[in-house]
């Protein structure tokens, strides 16, 4: 009986393994979905003499996009982000995760910039709080303050046409 041990504990990691290759990383599910966002106060990237609160948002719907210029898929998203920005469907702000002052204001300068307003959080604690594994991310954010869906990765035209612009509508209709 022994002997089939290695075998047993073989084809379970097998099986483990198995599953965990069919699942899609981009739907982690986050803890934070239907609680509400942390809150925060961080500085302006414009203008760090000013700050922005998450408090300033009650009683909107809004999406808080987390980037950086360091990201290669922050760049993908982009066009994106400006395109949805120039429908003014809903206030994007962004949250320029680790990076520099002047090379988030760069990034921008150069990109064209869809946010509503940027806020900086160099040291990172604030995308902790929000459980980010990695930018770009976007939170889809209620008019109480509550989180109802975070996209991991980049935004996509299919993702904001199925998921992200359908639930917004329905938030802002409450």
């Amino acid at each position: 009986m022994m002997r089939f041990w290695p075998f047993v504990v073989f084809v379970v990691l097998a099986v483990f393994l198995y599953i965990g290759l069919g699942l899609n990383p981009h739907e982690v599910p986050s803890p934070l979905i239907n609680k509400p966002a942390p809150a925060f106060i961080l500085p302006q990237l414009q203008d760090t003499s000013k700050q922005f609160s998450s408090q300033d948002m009650k009683g909107k719907v809004w999406l808080l996009n987390v980037w950086a210029s360091w990201c290669v898929s922050c760049r993908e998203e982009h066009p994106v982000l400006m395109a949805l920005a120039s429908k003014n469907i809903v206030p994007i702000y962004g949250l320029d995760y680790k990076d520099k002052n002047e090379d988030g204001k760069a990034w921008l300068r150069n990109g064209g910039d869809p946010y509503t307003l940027v806020i900086t959080d160099a040291d990172g604690r604030v995308g902790i709080d929000y459980g980010v594994y990695g930018v770009p991310e976007t939170y889809v954010i209620d008019k109480q303050g509550v989180i109802r869906y975070k996209q991991i990765g980049a935004v996509t035209h299919e993702s904001l046409q199925k998921k992200i612009l359908p639930m917004i509508a329905e938030l802002q209709a409450k």
